[in-house]
């Protein structure tokens, strides 16, 4: 047997039927030295397959190779599905869905992959990640089929969808959880505004706008709105109707106390996740495949969901 200390021998005791079976080391089994766990555990954190051939090398003085460390890290992805699967709580008051962008590697091209991902708040003010899934680019139509697999996983209703600004998201919300209220993130809408102001006023008009979603109410944000197109909408009228155009999916966090507003009002809770992901992706210009993508993804969930 190899152990992490040494190799030693061992007896294992034979009978005339063939029926005895080992409790402590299972049958066949030649490596107990949890090299396995440890692989693993060096893939989650980023590392590149012949990094770790080479960690294991020098720490170790093993010599296992990039292809053995490939297929150690593939045992995983039966939980990778599993976990995919698993059932969900029936209500979460929170869920925010985002993107991250990867290239993948198919039949010899590369492509642009996107990494579809849901993380809700349950009642108990806990996040989970409840799905990611690696697909084509970001469309609302695989967003659809995402909140449909998540009904099929036993989320009965949803009170907030906190969200970018995808065209047709609001209507794929609506389709499976018609009853949930959906609010567009504000820091999403302030830089599209942004993109009509002129670099010169962008810190006056920037500051002008903290009335607005700072307001103690969505009245007084309302006034507050309509100053602003009285000062700056001759000058920039997309910057302001922007806001009229989506304010029904914008003013849904002005019903609470600030507490719950921080908690809503941007996506920044699943951008600090998404930041996570890159920290650990940013070793690999090109996954090989799909479900090498997934497979550290998974990976790396597991570790933020400790945190």
């Amino acid at each position: 047997m190899k152990s992490q200390y040494s190799e030693f021998q061992i007896d294992v005791p034979r009978d005339h039927n063939g029926e005895f079976e080992p409790k402590l080391i299972p049958k066949y089994q030649r490596d107990i030295s949890g090299i396995e766990e440890k692989v693993i555990s060096l893939y989650a954190r980023g590392m590149s397959t012949r990094d770790i051939h080479d960690q294991l090398q020098d720490l170790y003085g093993i010599d296992l190779s990039a292809e053995m460390v490939s297929k150690i890290t593939d045992k995983i992805l039966p939980q990778v599905k599993e976990w995919q699967s698993r059932p969900l709580n029936p209500v979460y008051p929170f869920v925010f869905m985002d993107c991250i962008h990867y290239k993948v590697r198919e039949d010899g091209r590369i492509l642009s992959r996107a990494a579809y991902v849901v993380l809700g708040v349950t009642v108990d003010g806990y996040k989970d990640i409840l799905s990611i899934t690696v697909g084509a680019n970001e469309t609302s139509k695989f967003w659809l089929g995402m909140l449909n697999d998540l009904k099929n996983r036993g989320v009965q209703d949803v009170i907030f969808f906190c969200v970018d600004g995808l065209p047709g998201f609001k209507e794929a919300i609506q389709a499976v959880y018609p009853q949930a209220e959906i609010q567009r993130c504000v820091i999403h809408m302030l830089r599209n505004s942004f993109k009509y102001i002129n670099y010169n006023d962008l810190k006056k008009f920037s500051s002008d706008f903290k009335a607005v979603y700072n307001a103690p109410n969505e009245t007084a944000a309302l006034t507050e709105l309509e100053n602003i197109k009285e000062k700056w909408g001759k000058k920039y009228p997309y910057a302001i109707s922007n806001w009229e155009n989506n304010w029904e999916d914008v003013s849904s966090f002005f019903q609470f106390s600030n507490d719950i507003r921080r908690i809503m009002y941007t996506t920044n809770i699943i951008e600090g996740l998404n930041r996570q992901y890159r920290k650990v992706t940013k070793t690999k210009s090109v996954f090989p495949s799909d479900a090498a993508l997934e497979k550290m993804l998974y990976l790396a969930s597991e570790n933020v969901v400790k945190k």
